[in-house]
């Protein structure tokens, strides 16, 4: 027996393409998918330039401390001091000042009379000097206070620094903070 398979045509064609359902489905399926997308590259974006902020205001204070620090160490004496000044004399005998302004939020160093181009540190928040003798304190990690710049042998800095970013404040770190040893004194 041959058996025979017959095909029957029907009056209506077969439609190729999508329904309009289908192009909706598609459409919120791929709009969800950008978002996604988006919200992702605003998440990078925005930690990127976080990052690269931290950095370079970590980079400025650090520049700062490690210039304030060979300066002190080699200055002579303090002449005065107060918790936002200081005035040293420096190893050539010429007036050394380190004074910080909490209106314009930045630092500057006079030498001689003359003040830097460029301030030490800018964006600061918050900045104190405090003075310490050089003996510690029994059973602590920590110097007697001087009673006047002439027992001075010992500053301590300490700042933060923060930058508008995006709207927000974005610290450096908690705070930035350093004891110098006055050397020669």
């Amino acid at each position: 027996m041959v058996s025979k398979i017959t095909f029957i045509k029907s009056g209506k064609r077969r439609q190729i393409g999508m329904t309009l359902i289908e192009l909706m489905v598609a459409v919120g399926i791929l709009s969800v998918v950008l978002a996604g997308f988006a919200a992702l590259i605003f998440y990078t974006g925005r930690s990127f330039a976080a990052l690269a902020n931290y950095v370079d205001l970590d980079a400025t204070s650090r520049h700062a401390l490690d210039t304030m620090s060979r300066e002190i160490r080699q200055t002579k004496r303090l002449k005065a001091g107060t918790t936002t000044s200081l005035t040293f004399e420096d190893f050539d005998g010429k007036d050394l000042v380190y004074e910080y302004d909490a209106v314009t939020r930045q630092l500057f160093r006079t030498k001689d009379g003359v003040v830097d181009d460029e301030p030490l540190l800018t964006e600061c928040n918050f900045l104190e000097f405090n003075l310490f003798q050089r003996n510690p304190i029994a059973g602590k990690y920590d110097q007697y206070p001087t009673a006047n710049p002439a027992t001075c042998k010992l500053v301590q800095l300490r700042w933060v620094c923060s930058r508008d970013l995006i709207k927000q404040k974005w610290n450096t770190e908690s705070v930035q903070s350093a004891k110098i040893v006055i050397r020669k004194q």
